[in-house]
């Protein structure tokens, strides 16, 4: 199972950046681009096209998996049997390399720094399409990070000044996701949990289909080779794991506790999904909050009448939007909105958007207004998609119960903090 190559587009369908497709004519990379901007140009909406599409033209069947990131279009293009996971797996961590690099990432920082690019291609995807050095810590050991140093040296032809530190090589440590001879001051590592709620409400306020589901990432900035051993308070809770090469599964599973030598840096630690032990056989998570819609539909147009209120007893529901698509031919919108919230109208996507910066709890926000459109009879979503942001909380109330560490002499410093964010659909 291999990947043919990588492929980054920017806004209008140029390419920017692609892997060298040595084993295939010039014209196979072209398209697999056509595909994806044929399609585009001729859907209504860019989210509604597939994200693998089959590219005709080629004497092996091929299929185009591409995925959007800001300004940027990845597309991986893959021939004969290969799972479309594989491809996507490989562009998020490709995407997540990009940002470790450039932290930034828009078409113009690829162009600045195509160098540097195009050795990313080169270092993790080998010959025959296969994953090669996707570790950041291998990574910057063998393509340096750009930087404004290294960028007048290799202008200057200086290239051996422009070098890692003289005691280290690429691939010098044993572990391979860790550096060898890491070394500081302050020893600490902490931990961000990141929940994400995704549910389907009811008419009548009863979510059908509520998950939960949250990563643990973590920045370890500790000296020498530390072997850590990470206690959760309610770990049986967490169900799906998926986990860094660095943890071992066998003590998780017979444990659950992490056992692990942290790599030095940012690093994904874990992902889960939340399992309340008090929730019915359907596993629901309650939303944390109240939307009570009533739309009316009339004749080129109709009525929107919409409250909103937190569940939520001390923590402070932030970045809440609200949004309805009113349906193919609407032309505009008038609403009224309280508490110094905000409403647009965006006719490209005929799309209404409710944005309130925080909602407090105990407090009730309403929205009420009208709309027009050019069909007689408008048809608009049966349901309201809102999108909030929780910071300091979590749904699983996940937290740090013990964090012992071997291997070397000091005590670090542990920090853990939480973050909730919901996308949620509700009917009406």
């Amino acid at each position: 199972m291999a990947i043919d190559g990588l492929i980054i587009l920017d806004n209008t369908g140029r390419a920017i950046a692609q892997s060298g497709f040595h084993s295939f004519p010039p014209a196979y990379p072209l398209l697999h681009i056509d595909a994806l901007n044929n399609a585009l140009a001729s859907s209504s909406r860019p989210e509604d096209v597939d994200p693998v599409l089959y590219v005709p033209g080629l004497e092996t069947p091929s299929a185009c998996c591409h995925i959007r990131r800001g300004d940027l279009r990845y597309l991986c293009p893959v021939s004969g049997d290969v799972d479309p996971l594989y491809a996507f797996a490989f562009m998020q961590t490709f995407i997540d390399i990009l940002h470790e690099y450039f932290g930034h990432v828009s078409p113009e920082t690829l162009r600045e720094n195509f160098d540097v690019v195009y050795q990313l291609f080169e270092e993790t995807l080998d010959a025959g399409g296969h994953p090669l050095t996707t570790s950041s810590n291998a990574l910057r050991d063998i393509v340096l990070p750009p930087t404004l140093l290294h960028k007048v040296l290799s202008v200057a032809g200086v290239s051996g000044l422009a070098t890692s530190s003289a005691n280290s090589h690429p691939f010098a440590s044993p572990i391979p996701w860790r550096k060898a001879g890491v070394r500081y001051n302050n020893n600490e590592i902490l931990f961000d949990v990141i929940e994400r709620l995704d549910a389907i409400v009811n008419k009548n306020g009863t979510p059908a289909v509520s998950t939960v589901w949250g990563r643990v990432e973590s920045n370890s900035k500790l000296s020498g080779t530390p072997d850590l051993l990470l206690t959760f308070t309610n770990a049986s809770t967490l169900t799906d794991c998926s986990f860094h090469p660095c943890v071992r599964l066998q003590r998780w599973s017979r444990d659950k506790v992490l056992s692990f030598v942290p790599p030095d840096g940012k690093f994904k630690l874990m992902e889960y999904r939340y399992v309340p032990v008090s929730a019915s056989s359907l596993n629901q998570v309650s939303v944390p909050f109240i939307l009570r819609p009533t739309v009316t539909v009339d004749d080129h147009g109709g009525s929107i009448d919409v409250t909103l209120s937190s569940r939520l007893t001390t923590r402070t529901m932030e970045s809440v939007f609200v949004e309805l698509y009113l349906g193919e031919g609407a032309t505009g919108a008038s609403c009224i909105v309280s508490h110094n919230a905000s409403w647009s109208f965006n006719p490209r996507t005929a799309t209404l958007v409710w944005e309130l910066k925080a909602v407090m709890p105990s407090t009730n926000y309403s929205l009420r207004g009208s709309f027009t459109s050019s069909v007689a009879t408008p048809r608009p979503a049966r349901a309201f998609r809102v999108r909030f942001d929780i910071p300091q909380h979590n749904f699983s109330a996940l937290k740090i119960e013990q964090l012992k560490l071997t291997g070397e002499n000091y005590k670090p410093y542990k920090g853990m903090r939480g973050n909730s964010l919901g996308n949620i659909e509700w009917r009406w």
